[in-house]
């Protein structure tokens, strides 16, 4: 399969601008007093949306179609199911080998900026959180890289949906750096450079698989990409959303994300 120069270009200026949302959660815990939480809940809802519909629609149909028609209708069929389970688990993995206290996953609201705790402990738990992300984020990048490389206005799709996710990721990271350093440049670096590890996996990922790339491994990777990003919305989007206690708001969100990713599917068919 032909990558191409070009395609290769835009599908990693995708990735890199997804990734760098962190900077914008960041800012906005500096520079906002309070979070809006019903537009927080609506966006993570949005973004989880999104994410599933694009996920069990469109890629996971995409693979399935493509190893079916490499590897015949029942192995096809079997390998696109192995390898989305696959990458439930390899995320779930990552996800559980990161200490709960400084998992991303575990979202901070600008408003316990307040809360006094010790400084020691709170720039642990911003470094902590920092390279939890950075791990988190690595296979994201793949899967945005990979979908963007195939077609870029999908690639766009997911990394808008990717970049919503990363704003609160940017506040987790932000909030307990500065207010155990007192520095905002400090704050705003960690949480820029955790969101890089996307741009980074993308990279990694092109090197690894471009003399490798086929029609199958393409079909396994866009299978494993469907379930990364389905467990990211149940386990993370949704979950966080619920935590601003919007939980109506959260769900109109979610079928709001769907209904916008299906309308656009249906343009650009």
């Amino acid at each position: 399969m032909d990558l191409g120069f070009s395609n290769t270009i835009i599908a990693f200026g995708i990735t890199l601008l997804a990734g760098l949302a962190t900077g914008i959660g960041s800012l906005l815990a500096f520079y906002t007093k309070r979070t809006n939480e019903k537009f927080l809940a609506a966006t993570l809802g949005f973004s989880a949306g999104v994410m599933i519909y694009v996920s069990l629609v469109e890629i996971f149909a995409e693979a399935k179609s493509s190893l079916i028609e490499e590897l015949g209708a029942k192995k096809g069929y079997w390998v696109c199911v192995i390898s989305f389970f696959a990458g439930i688990a390899l995320i779930a993995l990552i996800d559980k080998l990161v200490p709960q206290k400084e998992n991303p996953h575990e979202m901070r609201d600008v408003n316990e900026m307040d809360k006094k705790v010790d400084n020691d402990s709170l720039l642990r738990m911003g470094l902590f959180s920092a390279l939890a992300i950075a791990i988190h984020n690595f296979p994201e990048g793949i899967a945005t890289f990979m979908s963007a490389i195939q077609d870029p206005k999908l690639g766009i799709s997911i990394a808008v949906a990717v970049a919503i996710h990363n704003i609160p990721e940017g506040i987790a990271v932000s909030i307990p750096v500065y207010y155990a350093t007192g520095n905002r440049k400090k704050a705003f670096m960690y949480s820029f450079l955790s969101g890089l590890s996307e741009p980074l996996g993308a990279i990694v990922g092109f090197i690894l698989l471009r003399r490798f790339i086929s029609p199958s491994l393409f079909g396994i990777i866009f299978a494993s990409v469907a379930g990364i990003m389905v467990y990211i919305s149940l386990d993370e989007l949704m979950p966080t959303a619920e935590k601003y206690g919007h939980h109506h708001i959260s769900i109109y969100g979610l079928i709001a994300g769907m209904a916008v990713m299906a309308l656009s599917l249906l343009m650009f068919a």
